[in-house]
């Protein structure tokens, strides 16, 4: 049994003859996540940068804090190409259109919407799900 009274004060695992856990997490934690002043604003603008407030693509993990990192699945757009909007909806606003066959990297997929990127670094928005090939 741990001989320390004070819970705040005991290791979180102890292995005979190997080292505390602490010592192999906590210098690390020490430099690599440094609090160092505010974080740059991300362009919110930027139509090519897969983040979102929710969900980022993978590649900006460690770079941006979201609750949710997304690794890309690749979808086909289907024979009809697609509009690629700004938002889930009809009626938002278009930012560009992809022809058939172009490369989707899709994040996310949510009420008939699915949310990624043209290719690996094209344009990032909206498409109906039924424009992507299964």
């Amino acid at each position: 049994m741990n001989p320390e009274p004070d819970a705040s004060k005991r290791r979180a695992f102890a292995f005979a003859g190997k080292p505390d856990v602490n010592d192999l997490i906590l210098p690390s934690l020490k430099t690599s996540h440094a609090l160092t002043g505010p974080a740059p604003k991300a362009d919110a603008h930027a139509h090519n940068r897969a983040v979102r407030g929710d969900v980022a693509h993978i590649r900006y993990a460690g770079q941006v804090f979201v609750s949710h990192y997304a690794v890309p699945m690749p979808r086909a757009v289907g024979a009809a190409g697609a509009v690629l909007r700004n938002a889930g909806r009809e009626d938002a606003e278009a930012i560009g259109s992809l022809p058939a066959g172009e490369i989707f990297n899709l994040l996310d997929k949510a009420g008939g919407w699915a949310w990624g990127q043209q290719g690996e670094d094209g344009l990032v928005g909206y498409l109906p799900l039924t424009a992507l090939e299964p």
